[in-house]
């Protein structure tokens, strides 16, 4: 028989992938000396990340199927790919002061290796952990978010230290080995695989438990035809929305809100991808115990109370703590809806469900930083933007409740189906 493979390495190698792609957070970095290289405004570098972010919730839609078809190890390795070429052209469209070659490869291409990369693992590793879901996906998702930590202050020593184009060029080269070495480990596991330390009846039990167990097996062409899935899209929409706005304006926010000075604000915005990482891990393992449901519902609670509270805070510190509230709930959401998917409908097609999720992803980062840049302008102020942001809140807290009734429901008739055939 053949050697199983550590889930565990594999969780590891999902990480991997999740570190490198992740590197996208830091694009501020590459941001004022791409621009005063080139004389490209602020806005034309920007729009850089926000093609590739487009492309993210794009591709992992479109090739959720691809993934589901042929597997991590080859979806891995067309990820590393289209990442590692898309840093190579990016240092090439540099290099000849090209801004629309530069959105080609970093934007369109890297932003497909980035949707590709993002799903790969995810499908795997629910399979891999059928008894904590929410760790295994919270621990390669958390990679994405701590990423641009280590990322950025390498990026920005390179920089000055060999260039911009031979930044990219490094990091494509190094990125794409990492990727590379990650996706040849990544499998799915054998047919009936029960985790070191379970019996295959303590998994059965858990599986078919008509309070726990996954609500449905479906495709992902059944699942987009649900109540439920929409609710998802709406729910990750409106979290994912608010808290890229806040990323967007931490810094001034900060200053013209809370009266902090311009490196206070700094160390904050640093901090802030701590909790969004830790936020990952962290939530996505409460959700293993007491449920995804209670955790989103959670999610919106917090957040509709902290929203509420941002534009009149002065004090610096309950400024900061709100914020950093609102970004553990941010890459909370991230990490919990996958294994969330696999509760409502099972992991038959859970990379493809996934992939149509994400848009939500892609629709709120062109939406999230426009809105609150566009009220504030008119506006000069904060204020309205985050009253709206607690508004929406209030829609997602009772969408999370109203998923709840869909939830019993569907269970009621399954039990119901069960008693007669029996």
């Amino acid at each position: 028989m053949a050697k199983t493979k550590n889930r565990w390495l594999i969780a590891a190698a999902a990480v991997g992938i999740h570190i490198s792609i992740g590197s996208v957070y830091s694009w501020s970095v590459f941001s004022n000396p791409l621009s005063e290289k080139h004389g490209w405004s602020s806005s034309e570098v920007a729009l850089t990340f926000s093609i590739a972010i487009l492309f993210l919730g794009l591709s992992a839609a479109f090739m959720g199927h691809f993934v589901e078809k042929y597997g991590p190890r080859v979806s891995g390795i067309v990820a590393s790919i289209c990442f590692g070429l898309g840093m190579l052209g990016a240092g090439f469209a540099d290099s000849i002061g090209n801004l629309y070659l530069l959105y080609f490869f970093y934007g369109a291409l890297g932003g497909m290796g980035l949707g590709i990369g993002y799903i790969t693992p995810v499908s795997s590793l629910v399979k891999w952990f059928p008894d904590r879901r929410g760790l295994a996906t919270g621990l390669a998702i958390m990679g994405f978010g701590f990423a641009s930590l280590i990322a950025s202050p390498i990026m920005e020593s390179l920089i000055g230290n060999i260039g911009i184009s031979n930044t990219f060029f490094l990091l494509g080269a190094i990125y794409f080995v990492l990727m590379i070495c990650s996706s040849l480990y990544l499998s799915a596991p054998p047919k009936d695989y029960v985790p070191k330390g379970m019996t295959k009846e303590e998994l059965e039990e858990k599986s078919s438990n008509k309070e726990t167990g996954d609500l449905s097996q479906l495709k992902a062409n059944e699942a987009v035809k649900t109540v439920r899935f929409w609710a998802l899209w709406v729910m990750l929409f409106i979290n994912v929305t608010c808290g890229i706005a806040i990323i967007a304006v931490a810094s001034p926010m900060a200053q013209d809100v809370a009266g902090m000075t311009a490196g206070a604000a700094a160390l904050m915005v640093g901090i802030m991808g701590l909790f969004n990482g830790f936020g990952r891990i962290g939530w996505a393992s409460v959700s293993d115990y007491i449920g995804r449901p209670n955790v989103y519902t959670t999610f919106f609670a917090l957040q509709t109370v902290a929203f509420f509270m941002l534009p009149s805070v002065t004090n610096a510190i309950i400024f900061q703590i709100l914020i950093f509230v609102i970004l553990s709930c941010y890459g909370g959401g991230f990490a919990s809806i996958p294994a969330y998917i696999g509760d409502l409908f099972g992991t038959k097609q859970l990379g493809a469900i996934h992939g149509y999720i994400l848009t939500a992803w892609a629709a709120a980062g062109l939406v999230g930083p426009i809105v609150v840049t566009r009220i504030e302008e008119a506006t000069s102020s904060y204020q309205l933007t985050m009253y709206i942001f607690a508004g929406a809140f209030v829609v997602a807290l009772a969408v999370s409740l109203l998923i709840r009734i869909n939830i019993k429901k569907i269970r009621l008739e399954s039990n119901g189906r069960a008693e007669a055939a029996s």
